[in-house]
């Protein structure tokens, strides 16, 4: 599914903070945006499918009523703020300064900003904004006639000291990575190469047999698409999986790897440094959650004021974690 870029008259982007301010006033403006953004041609009953105007009380702005069956029905339902305490307005508030910070914010900002009395409850928030950064539906990358894609796995984050020699504690994150082309018309062709990121995925893997890294890019990368990684063997099986898979030697060399995989290593560079910078280290248990925000920005930077939108459209058809799930030992 491709993102959605096109401004539309009844979901218009908040492009400033007083624009936002005027479109989202109260807490009815917040669910009348709400309504819409789930419900683009109008509200269906979930109960008995019956489409139509439902009726609206007043005193619950947050409530739609079918004139059919009189279910009630809150737009909270099925999403990641089912269930809250929180008024809508606070997460209005969170989506739009989560997606129009350009490097993203830590929960220690975001509970300054808002003013929220407990950490956790900012945390929780952003973290299921996190959740509803991944579509159900997301398509698989590559397959487009004259572009490839780059797939590297990476280490993440961890200690690597005082256990002695090749032990430590960090993630394995694998990556692929669209390689586009500029068109030759382009003022940006004076660069060195006309190489460029499209599309990215990321997941955390187990370990670094075929099983997880082939499993991984089955999952990701359309079947038949043209796909470049280094020699290492986990990636050895992929042409048996119907990928036109090339191998490259880097062995070491710096000036290999900058020559024929140089996007999918300048991705792990800025996942690395907005980890470092930003958040200042994440736990593997969350780590997931992170790489999800990473690619929702990274995928949508040439279109941030639609991001606001897009976030709240895809956590209107998403569930997400429990407090109590977000601390359990596997989140």
């Amino acid at each position: 599914m491709a993102i959605d870029v096109l401004e539309r008259g009844d979901l218009p982007f908040p492009r400033s903070l007083p624009e936002f301010q005027r479109l989202f006033a109260d807490e009815a403006a917040c669910a009348a945006y709400l309504e819409r953004a789930r419900w683009i041609n109008g509200f269906v009953c979930p109960r008995c499918g019956t489409f139509g105007e439902p009726y609206r009380i007043s005193t619950r702005p947050g409530v739609l009523r079918c004139r059919k069956c009189r279910c009630d029905t809150s737009l909270t339902a099925g999403t990641v703020m089912e269930r809250t305490h929180t008024p809508l307005s606070v997460w209005f508030w969170a989506a739009y300064l989560l997606t129009s910070q350009t490097p993203g914010m830590s929960a220690v900002q975001f509970q300054r900003q808002l003013g929220l009395p407990c950490y956790e409850t900012a945390f929780q928030i952003l973290h299921k904004l996190r959740v509803g950064m991944v579509r159900p539906d997301q398509d698989r990358i590559g397959g487009t006639s004259g572009e490839h894609v780059d797939a590297d796995e990476t280490y993440v984050g961890g200690r690597t000291r005082g256990e002695g020699r090749g032990v430590h504690h960090k993630s394995i994150v694998a990556a692929a990575v669209e390689v586009r082309h500029r068109q030759r018309d382009s003022a940006l062709n004076n660069r060195r190469n006309s190489r460029y990121a499209g599309r990215v995925r990321l997941a955390v893997v187990s370990d670094r047999c075929a099983d997880a890294l082939c499993g991984f890019i089955k999952s990701v990368v359309a079947p038949g698409a043209r796909i470049i990684t280094d020699d290492w063997s986990g990636y050895a099986g992929l042409t048996k999986h119907g990928y036109d898979h090339a191998a490259v030697a880097e062995r070491g060399d710096p000036l290999v790897a900058e020559e024929f995989m140089p996007i999918v290593h300048l991705v792990f560079s800025n996942l690395k440094t907005w980890l470092r910078g930003i958040h200042h280290g994440v736990s593997p248990q969350h780590l997931q959650a992170y790489l999800n925000e990473f690619t929702f920005r990274f995928n949508r930077r040439f279109y941030p004021f639609n991001a606001f939108r897009s976030l709240l459209g895809i956590a209107g058809n998403v569930t997400a974690p429990t407090y109590a799930e977000l601390y359990a030992a596997k989140s």
